[in-house]
């Protein structure tokens, strides 16, 4: 139980939770939303059974859960109290912020039922300000974008050993649907012979190994990967001297389900092995 790790992340809504919860499970943690806190402690003796290989959790617990006021303290010193390493990830932001976030996406506040959103807000703070008290972390995600909120949610939560390092966001995807917005890097792999044209492999997808092992096998693509590895290897120190924190790389091929997918788990595999971090996302592999 002392190797087993466990993450609350709560705060206030709309202060980025959900974000910080998949920045989590993109490093490992095993995470779950919204589980009641009344389940918590049977929940965490069936995960931190040696037998289900899980060491790292981590879960949203906040107030649209309707006895988690009433329940968390007493459950939380619990669970300390038995042994468990329990850290609190409290998420904060400003009124003014969280009000605009609420009215970009046009979400309803938990609290907002019966008065304005400022309201909900002005509530729901001072509800949780207690829980707040007990952090052990507090992120006020107020100048944060998304991307910003998981690199510090992940620093937080690596070893020091590994943090230092730039983290490398992967992105596959298809030129038919557009080139991501937020790519620095982008790399056309459309000269890669196609497993689309293979009848046997042009149902599968990316991750299939028949498909990885076509793309792969190809000699253009040998010294395509040989060539990248060279030169992102060169560029990645240099982007790290100069204060990058994110490097996005986006690789395209038609439709964003065979090449392209391929070589963004190979590249995503190849630099894990470096320690870098490296989070891989599939943009277009369900729409070809």
């Amino acid at each position: 139980m002392n190797d087993f790790r466990v993450v609350i992340i709560t705060g206030l809504s709309g202060s980025g939770k959900s974000t910080a919860l998949r920045a989590l499970e993109d490093i490992g943690f095993f995470c779950v939303d919204n589980l009641p806190v009344v389940l918590l402690p049977r929940f965490l003796k069936i995960q931190s059974d040696a037998s289900m290989g899980v060491s790292r959790v981590a879960m949203v617990m906040d107030l649209r859960e309707k006895r988690f006021l009433e329940m968390y303290t007493k459950i939380f010193s619990r669970l300390k109290g038995t042994g468990y390493k329990l850290e609190i990830l409290f998420l904060d932001a400003s009124d003014d912020a969280l009000l605009h976030r609420f009215s970009e996406t046009r979400r309803a506040h938990p609290l907002s039922a019966k008065g304005s959103v400022m309201q909900g807000i002005m509530q729901e703070r001072e509800k949780l300000s207690p829980l707040k008290q007990m952090a052990d972390k507090v992120i006020d995600t107020t100048s944060y974008n998304v991307h910003q909120l998981k690199d510090v949610v992940q620093r937080y939560f690596l070893p020091s050993s590994i943090t230092h390092r730039m983290i490398l966001h992967v992105t596959s995807f298809g030129y038919r649907y557009g080139v991501p917005a937020d790519a620095d890097i982008v790399l056309d792999v459309r000269f890669l012979p196609n497993p689309y044209f293979v009848d046997s492999l042009k149902h599968f997808d990316g991750h299939h190994p028949d498909v990885r092992n076509y793309v792969l096998a190809s000699e253009e693509c040998k010294r395509f990967l040989r060539d990248l590895f060279e030169l992102m290897e060169f560029l990645t120190p240099l982007y790290e001297k100069e204060g990058k924190t994110r490097l996005n790389l986006a690789l395209g091929c038609t439709g964003g389900k065979h090449r392209s997918v391929v070589m963004a788990n190979t590249f995503g595999s190849y630099f894990s092995e470096k320690n870098y971090i490296v989070t891989i996302n599939h943009r277009d592999i369900s729409k070809a």
